[in-house]
């Protein structure tokens, strides 16, 4: 039986390229929402943004990509997910709209949060997002920050990981469910894997200190992991690297964590 802490892939896109949904609806939480989306060359995809504001990353391929007052074309460099090349991404606020056509076969991730139309919609280029290596040793990952904290956005976080065989990730474990600031933050989160080689898989556990919630699941080529509560570590087994996009949102935008207190003497090994 699937947990309902995963949520599929469909194995084909539908009419409108789209091949994985969850909203706030979906998930039982209030703020993100994620979609995947893979179009064939010269496909569009229009949308309102309402209420939400929205970061699209540009997963694979390149388009041409509108809101109601701006044009970016031919935008997009990375082929494929593990070339490791920072994405291009592209920010709409709240009560806008957005088009995109894929260029090159493409597929785009969808990320979304309640949002107050503050911002301008912008082109996030790969010179602009942060790259940094995290952590040491069985712990060591690469990340991109598409959509961090210090860049303007009203609630929305978007960030790419990328864990070698054998190592973990999100880890030591730690948690952000409680808005206790300025030592926690309350926010949701997604992560979406992908696997290289695709026939792989990974782990990744979701628990609470009193265990009422305590999930090990098996993570397969394209699930996403809802992350409503609870520590989160993640583990890719030696041979199979994996690929995250993580998308988080709450009532305050940032991110502050709460170690396990379990884990805490490991954070001077590895967190340097």
């Amino acid at each position: 039986m699937t947990s309902p802490y995963i949520v599929k892939s469909a194995t084909q896109p539908d009419a409108s390229g789209q091949v994985l949904t969850v909203t706030p609806e979906s998930a039982g939480w209030e703020y993100v929402g994620f979609q995947i989306y893979k179009l064939g060359i010269g496909q569009r995809l229009e949308r309102q943004t309402e209420d939400r504001e929205v970061c699209i990353v540009l997963l694979s391929g390149k388009a041409n990509v509108g809101t109601k007052h701006e044009q970016w074309r031919d935008i997009g460099k990375r082929m494929n997910i593990f070339e490791k090349t920072p994405a291009f991404s592209v920010y709409i606020p709240s009560n806008d709209q957005y088009s995109v056509e894929a260029v090159t076969e493409l597929e785009i991730a969808i990320c979304s949060s309640p949002g107050k139309g503050t911002y301008k919609a912008r082109l996030i280029a790969p010179e602009n997002v942060g790259v940094l290596t995290r952590g040491s040793g069985p712990v060591e990952r690469l990340v991109h920050n598409i959509l961090p904290e210090d860049q303007e956005a009203d609630s929305l976080l978007v960030v790419e990981v990328y864990t070698p065989g054998g190592n973990w990730s999100s880890y030591p474990s730690h948690k952000h469910d409680t808005l206790n600031l300025p030592h926690e933050s309350h926010l949701e989160e997604t992560y979406y894997h992908r696997l290289n080689p695709e026939g792989g898989f990974g782990f990744q556990r979701i628990y609470t200190d009193d265990r009422s919630l305590d999930e090990a699941l098996a993570i397969c080529n394209e699930d996403v992991v809802l992350v409503p509560k609870g520590y989160h570590p993640v583990s890719s087994p030696p041979g199979f690297e994996l690929y995250y996009l993580n998308v988080m949102a709450g009532p305050v935008r940032t991110w502050k964590f709460h170690n396990d207190k379990d884990h805490e003497r490991l954070i001077p090994l590895f967190m340097k």
